[in-house]
């Protein structure tokens, strides 16, 4: 059975509750026998939405304190109970997203909030946050939050929750998190931790048993039998995709299985821009496509890389681990795309000719993609891939540039001179 955690590692500091509540997840998560493949984990912005890439379950990384509101619509979306939804939410999230947290509880959907309540917002330079305990000192309150925080376990009980239970984060907390992922409604559970880079620092000879008990916010658990959210029996409105225009289809495509394609380079070099010009002509050609774009925080900087998966039947997972082509063509590109391509058994390398040729197992194919310039050699490798594989028409990549009226703003002549080349 595979296990929810990849990694004994994780990415917190040392002495962080949050790897106690990831760890006593995955405690649960064993313990009940639920199938990683049937959990959904929804974090967000925060130190505790790390965890993601140590998650062997399927995640979901949304904005600050939309966790609660992007599970609700998976719940929505999923109503079987042995799909278990499992949110992770620092108190910061938890108080931005607050609303979010009293729909959930209110409509009792079947999902759990874990909030991991250290008192202030960690990643973000030790802030307090709306669950600050009064007198608790951060760096905006040096000589102690004067405020009172949420009571976030009343409030939530108030609002309809089927469970819930605040407990301090020390030890084995595994029975509290199993009763609330096993509760047929909605649960929350709200860990009491401290943050060891800021809570300790600015709370010098304070016991953290202490700090708990000062907070007034009682230990406990809070229970009610209620069924669960399901659909009322009224009519239902129309899917509003169906609505949408189809794209259209231009030319038959030759595809008959799905490959994944990792294009990979630098910012500014118009990596994205290539490979959303790329996946509609898939689309022309009537194929199915996925596109996600990566890079740094720092826009304009560092790599650019985007996943594209194209399909002559529907796609249902858009992630990509091992790539059936990897197209490089740039350092940046290389290295942020280096493990993937070591990973390949099988497939196509394309890699700028000015590059290292990393050890894989796929075949290698090394182009001049930077011959017209930097700012269009991801471009210009678009153009290379369709010509080589057939996967998608060379005419109808030019078809979607000139309908989109770029036509004018690209170097068309240049790269089909190059183009003829190779």
């Amino acid at each position: 059975m595979t296990p929810l955690l990849n990694t004994s590692s994780l990415p917190f500091c040392k002495g962080c509750g949050h790897d106690l509540i990831a760890k006593n997840v995955a405690k649960v998560i064993d313990y009940l026998k639920i199938n990683v493949f049937d959990t959904i984990a929804v974090t967000d912005i925060g130190c505790h939405g790390i965890i993601d890439k140590a998650l062997n379950c399927h995640t979901v990384h949304g904005l600050h304190g939309r966790s609660t509101a992007l599970a609700a619509g998976i719940r929505f979306g999923v109503l079987s109970p042995e799909k278990k939804i499992i949110v992770f939410v620092g108190d910061g999230g938890a108080t931005i997203g607050l609303q979010h947290i009293m729909e959930a509880a209110r409509l009792n959907l079947n999902l759990t909030v874990l909030v991991h309540n250290n008192f202030l917002y960690g990643m973000t330079g030790g802030q307090s946050s709306g669950l600050t305990p009064t007198g608790f000192a951060t760096t905006t309150s040096t000589d102690g939050n004067p405020f009172t925080g949420y009571d976030l376990c009343a409030m939530s009980f108030a609002a309809g929750a089927s469970y819930v239970a605040r407990i301090v984060g020390i030890g084995d907390i595994s029975k509290t998190i199993e009763k609330a992922i096993t509760t047929n409604g909605f649960s929350l559970v709200e860990i009491m931790e401290i943050c060891p880079s800021y809570g300790i620092k600015l709370n010098p000879k304070r016991k953290f048993t202490e700090i708990v008990e000062a907070s007034g916010k009682p230990i406990g658990e809070w229970e009610r039998n209620r069924a669960p959210f399901d659909f009322p029996k009224w009519k239902k409105t129309a899917n509003l995709f169906d609505k949408l225009p189809k794209a259209e289809t231009l030319k038959s495509t030759k595809l008959e299985t799905p490959v994944s394609i990792v294009l990979s380079g630098s910012a500014g070099e118009g990596v994205q821009l290539a490979a959303g010009i790329l996946t509609k002509a898939a689309m022309t050609e009537g194929l199915e496509i996925t596109q996600k774009g990566s890079y740094p925080v720092t826009v304009g900087v560092g790599f650019s890389t985007a996943e594209i998966n194209l399909s002559p039947s529907e796609i249902h997972f858009h992630g990509i681990d091992i790539p059936d082509y990897a197209v490089i063509t740039s350092t940046d590109g290389l290295a942020h795309s280096r493990k993937r391509i070591e990973g390949m058994k099988s497939g196509v390398l394309f890699i700028d000719k000015s590059l290292p040729v990393p050890t894989t197992g796929a075949k290698i194919e090394q182009l001049d993609f930077r011959s017209i310039g930097a700012r269009d050699s991801s471009l210009f490798a678009a153009f290379v891939f369709a010509k080589k594989t057939g996967i998608v028409s060379v005419d109808s990549i030019l078809n979607v540039i000139i309908n989109d009226g770029k036509a004018d703003k690209l170097p068309l002549e240049k790269i089909k001179e190059a183009l003829a080349t190779v």
